[in-house]
């Protein structure tokens, strides 16, 4: 049985995940996410094939999808490596926003490393990433600890 604290951060990455996902069904936060998805290398081709509302719909299925992956390792720790590589790449592609969304630095306030609303809401990600991180490892330890054949 997996220690209390392991169980916690697993469900508790799953929770922000799946609630951040499902807000992706909304205007509001379509809208929210457009300047970073537009203002980056990575993402702003998105755009050219789908609307702000379609593609942040599009994002929360993956996000969904992700959230339900990482859940399951008790009984499938192989789909829970799946989606904790899901993961770590949102909240990679996510990261990279720090970099090309303007106003990240809080410019009226000295610029770095005083972050604006908008960098401390990419910042949180840092976090995110380490979790989702730890998810992997910890999903590929209980394979490997299967018997062989499973």
């Amino acid at each position: 049985m997996a220690p209390a604290g392991e169980v916690a951060v697993r469900y508790a990455l799953v929770f922000v995940i799946a609630w951040i996902g499902a807000l992706k069904f909304t205007t509001y936060e379509a809208n929210a996410i457009q300047p970073l998805v537009a203002s980056s290398p990575l993402m702003s081709w998105v755009y050219d094939i789908f609307s702000v509302t379609t593609f942040s719909a599009v994002l929360g299925v993956v996000e969904l999808a992700t959230a339900a992956l990482i859940a399951v390792k008790p009984w499938a720790p192989r789909a829970s490596i799946v989606g904790s590589v899901m993961a770590i790449g949102m909240f990679a592609v996510t990261l990279s926003f720090m970099f090309t969304t303007p106003g990240v630095m809080a410019l009226e306030a000295g610029g770095f490393p005083v972050l604006s609303m908008v960098g401390n809401f990419l910042v949180k990600d840092v976090v995110l990433l380490a979790v989702a991180l730890w998810t992997l490892g910890d999903a590929v330890r209980t394979l490997r600890a299967e018997p062989l054949g499973q």
